[in-house]
């Protein structure tokens, strides 16, 4: 059933009329208080049967379908002469718009914007955040068409984008592609610009919280020229960091011209957090080369209405996560003991998470779209992003020994910028072996299948060895192999970890854990007490599970108390230290 609707006039004012431009988008968010605002988009003379207009249902950095069409309401179409055109929607996502003769065709709908944690669109009264995969619907035939963005805010908002400004209130974007690419950030912010190597940045903030805007900026300032010790060239004339200081969301998002990076309002101090949050703005900040500049075959062009498959997205966000604190090493940021504490964290979480050992690297990039979180994950699956930040490690040391420091991980990276530009094609897992081979004159196939394709068994003190460090293990402790939170009453098990004793016992997530040894118990003094136990012993624990009281017999093992530490050998060779500093790019740390 085809329907024509009477919501006309709340959009169609807003589009501009401008030669500049083939297809015309504007958005009106002067009343945000509900979280709505109101979108028109003015596509050219159009001819044949129909046209279909659409909603992406993902956005790029999330590989997951996040049905983004669900915020749309009040669809409308009209013609030149503003007549309604009938319409019908044909899936989740499409709207078919009939056309009886070739006409311009101008849409409208209202769109509701409160989805902070996915990065995809927010709107209230202090600003609005606008990933255009979220906001902005296209169609297939003018994708590659230039287009223009019109914003009408409060007086008092100001707006960024790395898209060009046309003139105030209005972005430009050579096409569609570009315009998913370059988020809208509007509202009551504060905002810095610096300029360094030639190249333009502005850091925007929103949201009050316990940070230092002006040392953020001087500490971006000095993050940016660290990429030249990668890639050869910068591929932005002008690039925004957009920083959310929010309530209870976090994570970011990378783009090819900025990224926007959020926050818990009160976690950027004391410093290990500071620390982490210029970790994330390394990490989305590498994506603008990896990811955004080059990416894997099954990623080009992006297919916005479905998933997009591919083996090497533990390369795409696990290489990110590897080169991230190096560049806070070279930049002065973080000390050297800090990134060692990083790599032991790496270290700890790898032994202590099965999954590992279950699924490759690849299939994990492969089954990223369906995959599974908490215990079943820790158990059963490999991480992109933590899984490939070792193989990437793996991948380097091994480069810098074969080669005597010629080679190194960063010389795959900048091959595969300057070989396969994601607007024209991408790369597959055999042209980054053909990569590795051209660089070293030997084959990487074996290398590839026992560390890339298969979960890699990886022995750390060989891995640390070359470059002059080695794992340091403290005194064992007695251990169960669970993560519990405190509930009222007892403690609430969240993950526990396969082949541990609590999983040997039968101890799943969810029970309550009320008693041990008759004794009532919480998280803290279940701690206190296993700690005064030792590997072997059992204990009787008592737990709720469906509401009934139940008992098991729980036979300790035994882990390191503390967490293993990365240092430097007593003793570094010459050849260790120069392999050290052809890894990270810094002098070796005698005195750590």
């Amino acid at each position: 059933m085809f329907r024509s609707v009477k919501y006309l006039a709340a959009a169609a004012f807003l589009v501009p009329a401008t030669a500049q431009s083939r297809v015309d988008y504007a958005v009106d968010l002067t009343s945000p208080e509900h979280h709505l605002g109101q979108v028109s988009i003015a596509f050219p003379s159009t001819s044949g049967p129909y046209l279909d207009v659409k909603m992406p249902a993902w956005r790029t950095g999330r590989y997951t379908i996040l049905n983004l069409a669900n915020g749309v309401r009040r669809f409308t179409a009209t013609d030149a002469h503003g007549r309604a055109l009938a319409w019908q929607k044909i899936d989740k996502s499409t709207w078919r718009i009939v056309l009886s003769q070739p006409t311009p065709v101008r849409i409208g709908y209202e769109l509701y914007a409160n989805e902070l944690g996915l990065r995809t669109r927010h709107i209230d009264d202090s600003h609005a955040y606008l990933d255009a995969s979220a906001t902005f619907m296209y169609a297939d035939r003018y994708r590659a068409d230039d287009v223009s963005v019109a914003l009408k805010v409060p007086p008092e908002w100001k707006s960024f984008s790395g898209m060009r400004t046309a003139e105030p209130g209005r972005f430009v974007a050579a096409n569609w592609d570009m315009l998913v690419d370059s988020p809208i950030e509007t509202g009551i912010e504060k905002a810095y610009q610096f300029n360094e190597g030639g190249r333009d940045y502005e850091v925007t903030f929103w949201g009050d919280g316990n940070y230092d805007p002006e040392q953020i900026v001087a500490d971006i300032k000095k993050i940016v020229p660290q990429a030249a010790a990668i890639w050869s060239g910068y591929p932005f004339e002008r690039y925004v960091f957009m920083i959310h200081a929010t309530d209870g969301a976090g994570g970011a998002t990378e783009h090819r011209n900025s990224t926007v990076i959020q926050v818990p309002r009160w976690n950027f101090q004391p410093r290990p957090r500071y620390l982490d949050f210029l970790s994330t703005t390394s990490h989305e900040f590498i994506h603008t080369w990896n990811v955004k500049n080059y990416r894997a075959a099954g990623m080009v062009p992006y297919g916005y209405q479905n998933e997009n498959y591919t083996d090497l997205l533990w390369l795409e966000e696990g290489s990110t996560e590897y080169f991230a604190d190096p560049l806070l090493l070279r930049a002065g940021l973080m000390k050297p003991e800090e990134y060692f504490d990083g790599l032991a964290a790496a270290i700890d979480n790898y032994k202590h998470t099965p999954g590992a050992h279950e699924q490759s690297a690849a299939e994990a990039s492969f089954d990223e779209w369906i995959a599974v979180s908490g215990d079943r994950a820790t158990n059963a699956s490999a991480g992109i992003y933590t899984e490939g930040q070792l193989v990437s490690w793996l991948l380097d040391i091994a480069l810098l020994e074969q080669t005597g420091g010629r080679v190194s991980y960063r010389d795959v990276h900048e091959a595969l910028y300057r070989r396969f530009p994601a607007d024209r094609r991408g790369f597959s897992a055999a042209d980054v072996r053909a990569i590795l081979k051209d660089l070293t004159g030997a084959s990487w196939d074996e290398w590839w299948a026992r560390n890339v394709d298969s979960p890699p068994a990886i022995d750390f003190g060989r891995l640390l060895a070359p470059v002059g460090l080695k794992l340091q293990s403290g005194p064992e402790a007695a251990w169960a192999g669970w993560d519990a939170d405190a509930t009222p009453g007892g403690m609430r098990l969240r993950s526990i970890e396969r082949g541990s004793p609590a999983w040997n016992a039968g101890f799943v997530p969810d029970d309550i854990i009320v008693a041990m040894d008759g004794k009532r118990t919480t998280n803290d003094r279940f701690g206190a007490a296993i700690g005064e136990r030792k590997a072997g012993d059992t204990v009787t624990v008592s737990y709720f599970r469906r509401d009934q009281l139940g008992e098991k017999k729980l036979t300790l093992g035994s882990a390191p108390k503390n967490r293993p530490s990365v240092v430097p050998v007593d003793h570094p060779t010459p050849a260790q230290m120069a392999l050290f500093q052809r890894w990270l790019l810094i002098p070796y740390p005698k005195d750590s």
